[in-house]
C-alpha cells in the first residue's frame, strides 16, 4: 500500500511541473500584433467651436428720477409688462434749501416788479386817456406790465416746482411720478418705499428706479479665443443651448466681432455678440448662462477616415494600406494628403480609395489573469 502511495505522490508532482513548465511556456510565446481595420468612406465634416456666454436683452434702459426725493408709492415690480409712460413709481420732493431760498426770493422781486408796474400802467392810463401821451408810450406801458405779470407766475411755478415737483400750469407732466421711458418687461425695481433717491446731474448717475428690457429681442454674448476668431464671418448660423433649458436650442446669427482682444486667463478673447431668435412660447430670462455651438469649416460627401488610422510625421500623413490575408498580411506605408477634421474622422484628399483597407491601432488584449485578481 506504501508502496502505491509514492507512486501517487510521484504522478501529482510530475503533473505538477508539466503544468508549470507548459504555463510558462505560453506566457513567454510571442503574441500575435492584431489592428483594427478600416475602410474609406463618403462622410459630411464640420469643425465646430463652442462658445460659453449669456443671454441679455440687446437694450436694458435705466429709469431714473427727475428730481430728488422719498419714494412715497411703488405702482409696478419685476416681472411686470410695461408701455412707454406708465407710472411706475411716485416720489415726495425733498426741496434743497438753496434752491428754495432763490426761488422764494425771486418770488418776492417778481411781486415788488409788477406792482410798481401796475402803478406805473394806471398812471399812464390816465395821462392816455386824457391824450397827454401817445399810444405809442401807452402801448409800451403796456407790454412792460404784461411782462410783469408773466415774470410772477414763471417764479410761482419754479418755486412750487421746487417745493412741491409740481406746479398748477405744467400738473400733467409732474416730475414726482416716475414713468417709464421704453416698452418691455420690468427686469429689477432695486428700490423699496421710503428710499431717497437722487436725479442725476454732472456728478453722479443718479439712482435707478427700474430697468426695464424688451425680452423680445435678445442677444448672446460670449467671448472667444484669439486661434479661432480670424474664421468668424458676421452673419455666420449659431446653435444656442441655454443651461436652464437643455431641451431646447434656439437659432443665432452672428451680428458683432470686438476689434479689439480682451485678456483672459492668459490668453486673448474677442467679444461676440448674435442675435437669438427664440421659439415662439419659450420664457428666456435676462442673464441665462447659454453655450454658443459655431460651424468653422464645413465638408460634404469627403473621402475620410478615423483620425485614429492617421500617422503624423512632421508636415506629413501617412497610413498603412493592407494587403493580403490572415496571418500573410502586409502593410503598406502610403503618403497621404489630409483636410477638414472633425476630431474624429479626417478628411483624405488623395492617396487612397474607397477600395482600400487600413490599418488602424493596434488592438490591446487584457491579460485573463489580471481580469480575475
Amino acid at each position: 500500500m506504501k508502496k502505491y502511495f509514492k507512486f501517487i505522490i510521484a504522478g501529482v508532482v510530475i503533473l505538477i511541473f508539466i503544468g508549470t513548465f507548459v504555463f510558462l511556456y505560453q506566457k513567454s510565446k510571442p503574441q500575435a500584433v492584431t489592428y483594427e481595420e478600416f475602410t474609406p468612406s463618403y462622410a459630411d465634416l464640420q469643425k465646430t467651436t463652442i462658445v460659453t456666454g449669456k443671454i441679455e436683452p440687446r437694450n436694458e434702459v435705466n429709469i431714473k428720477p427727475q428730481i430728488s426725493g422719498i419714494i412715497t408709492d411703488l405702482y409696478k415690480h419685476a416681472g411686470d409688462a410695461v408701455k412707454e409712460g406708465d407710472i411706475i413709481a411716485k416720489v415726495k420732493v425733498i426741496p434743497d434749501m438753496g434752491s428754495l431760498s432763490s426761488a422764494q426770493s425771486r418770488v418776492r422781486l417778481a411781486m415788488l416788479n409788477l406792482k410798481q408796474t401796475e402803478i406805473d400802467f394806471a398812471r399812464e392810463k390816465k395821462l392816455y386817456d386824457q391824450k397827454l401821451v401817445s399810444a405809442d408810450e401807452y402801448d409800451k406801458q403796456k407790454l412792460t406790465l404784461q411782462q410783469s405779470r408773466e415774470e410772477k407766475l414763471a417764479a410761482d411755478d419754479a418755486l412750487e416746482v421746487i417745493r412741491d415737483g409740481i406746479s398748477k400750469s405744467n400738473a400733467k407732466a409732474t416730475t414726482t411720478l416716475i414713468r417709464s421711458t421704453a416698452t418691455g418687461i420690468i427686469l429689477d425695481v432695486p428700490i423699496k418705499v421710503g428710499n431717497t433717491v437722487i436725479l442725476s446731474n454732472t456728478f453722479n448717475d443718479g439712482t435707478t428706479i427700474a430697468s426695464v428690457a424688451n425680452m423680445g429681442d435678445l442677444i448672446f454674448r460670449g467671448n472667444i479665443d484669439e486661434t479661432e476668431v480670424g474664421r468668424l464671418v458676421e452673419g455666420m448660423p449659431m446653435k444656442i443651448t441655454i443651461g436652464a433649458l437643455q431641451d431646447l436650442k434656439f437659432d443665432a446669427s452672428l451680428e458683432y466681432i470686438s476689434p479689439k482682444a480682451v485678456e483672459s486667463n492668459g490668453a486673448n478673447q474677442f467679444e461676440i455678440k448674435a442675435a437669438v431668435k427664440p421659439l415662439k412660447g419659450s420664457r428666456i430670462r435676462s442673464g441665462y448662462s447659454a453655450n454658443a455651438e459655431i460651424v468653422l469649416q464645413s465638408a460634404s460627401h469627403v473621402l475620410a477616415l478615423p483620425e485614429s488610422s492617421i500617422e503624423f510625421s512632421g508636415d506629413s500623413t501617412f497610413v498603412y494600406v493592407i494587403s493580403g490575408q490572415g496571418e500573410k498580411k502586409i502593410y503598406t506605408r502610403k503618403q497621404v494628403a489630409t483636410g477638414l477634421s472633425d476630431g474624429i474622422k479626417i478628411e483624405i484628399k488623395s492617396g487612397i480609395t474607397v477600395k482600400d483597407h487600413i490599418r488602424g491601432p493596434q488592438i490591446v488584449k487584457e491579460d485573463k489573469s489580471d481580469e480575475d485578481k
